[in-house]
C-alpha cells in the first residue's frame, strides 16, 4: 500500500510574506506569484506596491505572532474597508486597510488588552504619543510609529526610533520617549538630527519640524546630539533655565534634576549656552570645551575637558575622573537601575578614578574593584546594594 506524505499547509499569512518579500527584492510584480492570494489580497499588494509602502508592510506584519491574529485583523479589514478614513487619500483605501487600520486598529486593541492586562513597568521604554496613548518600546522589536489619526510618523528598528518628514502634518505635534535606568536609546527626529539618550532621561520633540522657525526640543536627563545642519532653522535644546542653540554639531548634554549642574560638552562645531536668570552669562563654546551652568548659585563657567569622559556612556563605557563616590554613585544607579544605600559615611567624599563598561561588568564586579580600593562590606538584594 502506497502511502502519501501531506505537504505542509502554508497560511496566508505566510503566503502573502512571502509574495512582499519577493518584491521587495525583485523591484516588480510577478503575475504568477499573486496567483496564490485571494482578490482581496492582490488588491492590498497592488497597492502597496504603487505606493512604496511594501517595506513598512513587511516591518508591520513581523509583529503578528500566529496565524489566528492574522484572521482576526482580516475580519476587521473587510468591516472597516467600507467606512470613511479622513487621514487617507481614496487612491490609498487598501493601504490605508493594511497599514492604517491595522495599526491603530487591531494592534492598539491588541496592545491595550495588554497593558490593561499586565500595568507599564517602570524598566520599560515608554514613548508618550498624546495624553493617554502611551506606547511601550521593546528594543528587539521593529514595528511603525503611527499616530492616533493613522498618520505613519517613523519606524522602530531595534533600540532607534526614526522619524520621517510627513508633509500632511501642518501643526506642532509632540512625542515624549522616557528611558528608564539601565538602558539606553537613539531616536532620529524628522529633520535627520540623531539622539542618542542616556539611562534615565526624557526628551519631548515634534514629530515633524516646521520650516517657520527654530527646531526646539526639550531633555531633563543625558544626551548626545549629533545635529543636522540647516543654518536657517537652529537648533534649540531647552533643560530647566539653560538653553544650548546650534546650527549643526555634536555635543553632549546633561541635565539630570539630581545633578548640581547642567552641562553641556561640545564635540565638533560651536554652540551657545544661555541661561534665563542671568541672560548676560552667555558661553560660546569651541570644541573640547565644557560648559557648566550651577542650579544653586546660578554661575556659570566654562573649561576644556577631555571629551571622551562625557561620551564614552554611547558605547556602554562609564568614565570617572576624580570624582566622589557620591556622585559615582548616581551614575552607578543610573546605568544599572540599582539603589545603593551607603552607610559608609567615609566613603562618600573619597575621590575615585575607574572604567567600567556596563555590557561586560556587572554591579557585583563594580562593587568588588572598588572594595579592593577602598575596604567595605556590601550586600545585594533585589536590585539595592547596601555598603556598611
Amino acid at each position: 500500500m502506497t502511502t502519501y506524505k501531506k505537504e505542509p499547509q502554508i497560511s496566508p499569512m505566510q503566503k502573502l510574506k512571502s509574495v512582499l518579500v519577493s518584491i521587495e527584492q525583485s523591484g516588480r510584480i510577478e503575475m504568477d506569484v499573486l496567483q496564490q492570494l485571494t482578490q482581496e489580497e492582490k488588491e492590498i499588494v497592488n497597492t502597496l506596491f504603487n505606493e512604496n509602502l511594501v517595506s513598512e508592510a513587511l516591518v508591520f506584519l513581523e509583529e503578528m505572532d500566529t496565524d489566528a491574529e492574522w484572521h482576526l485583523f482580516m475580519e476587521r479589514a473587510m468591516v472597516s474597508k467600507n467606512q470613511k478614513f479622513p487621514f487617507w487619500r481614496p487612491i490609498l483605501k487598501y493601504a490605508a486597510i493594511f497599514v492604517g487600520v491595522m495599526v491603530t486598529g487591531y494592534l492598539v486593541f491588541r496592545q491595550n488588552d495588554m497593558v490593561n492586562q499586565n500595568p507599564i513597568s517602570e524598566r520599560s521604554i515608554k514613548l508618550k504619543m498624546g495624553n493617554d496613548n502611551v506606547k511601550v518600546i521593546q528594543e528587539e522589536n521593529s514595528q511603525q510609529i503611527v499616530s492616533a489619526s493613522g498618520k505613519v510618523l517613523g519606524v522602530q528598528k531595534g533600540n532607534r526610533i526614526s522619524y520621517k518628514v510627513n508633509s500632511e502634518i501642518s501643526e506642532l505635534v509632540y512625542n515624549e520617549l522616557e528611558i528608564p535606568f539601565g538602558k539606553i536609546f537613539e531616536v532620529e527626529l524628522s529633520d535627520g538630527t540623531l539622539v542618542h539618550l542616556n539611562s534615565g532621561t526624557k526628551i519631548k520633540y515634534p514629530v515633524k519640524f516646521l520650516n517657520t522657525g527654530k527646531r526646539e526640543v526639550f531633555i531633563e536627563g543625558e544626551a548626545y546630539f549629533k545635529v543636522a545642519k540647516d543654518k536657517n532653522h537652529p537648533f534649540v535644546v531647552h533643560s530647566d533655565q539653560v538653553d544650548v542653540e546650534v546650527l549643526g554639531t555634536e555635543f553632549n548634554f546633561s541635565s539630570y534634576k539630581e545633578d548640581t549642574e547642567i552641562k553641556t560638552v561640545l564635540v565638533e562645531g560651536s554652540v551657545s549656552m544661555t541661561n534665563s536668570l542671568r541672560p548676560e552669562d552667555q558661553l560660546v563654546l569651541v570644541p573640547g570645551t565644557k560648559g557648566a551652568w550651577n542650579r544653586v548659585s546660578h554661575d556659570t563657567h566654562e573649561e576644556k575637558v577631555d571629551v571622551d569622559l562625557y561620551t564614552g556612556w554611547i558605547k556602554g563605557e562609564l568614565v570617572f575622573r576624580d570624582i566622589s563616590f557620591l556622585d559615582m554613585a548616581k551614575k552607578l544607579e543610573r546605568s544599572y537601575n540599582v539603589v545603593i544605600e551607603n552607610n559608609n559615611e567615609p566613603l562618600s567624599g573619597k575621590i575615585l578614578n575607574a572604567r567600567f563598561h556596563v555590557d561586560i561588568e556587572s554591579i557585583d564586579d563594580v562593587m568588588k574593584s572598588i572594595g579592593e580600593l577602598h575596604s567595605f562590606q556590601y550586600t545585594i538584594k533585589n536590585r539595592k546594594i547596601t555598603i556598611d
